[in-house]
């Protein structure tokens, strides 16, 4: 990957609907219906993000965190700021990041 950002990630597998939130740390909130059960979580983790954010899955690497809830994702982009354009947050605007993730 060129130029990346780490981001902290808190999942949350097994759950009934996928999302992804913006939490107003900088950190991301991932909501998974796959299982925590021999890597599931882990690759559909991965394929959420990079759908949600437009990157390819090879641009969104778990740096740590494998086997937590509590992981550290490497993704391409340029910037926490771009992270929040890609979600669709606006700085400073209504309701604030945590209330501009997407749900799935």
């Amino acid at each position: 990957m060129a130029e990346t950002i780490a981001v902290a990630v808190r999942v949350h597998p097994g759950a009934s609907r996928e999302g992804v939130s913006l939490l107003d740390d900088g950190s991301l909130d991932v909501r998974l219906r796959a299982r925590a059960v021999e890597g599931q979580a882990n690759g559909r983790l991965v394929e959420l993000l990079a759908e949600r954010l437009g990157l390819r899955r090879r641009e969104v690497e778990i740096a740590a965190g494998l086997r937590s809830r509590q992981k550290v994702v490497r993704l391409a982009l340029g910037s926490a700021d771009e992270l929040r354009k890609r979600l669709g947050v606006l700085a400073g605007g209504p309701g604030g990041p945590s209330t501009g993730g997407l749900d799935g």
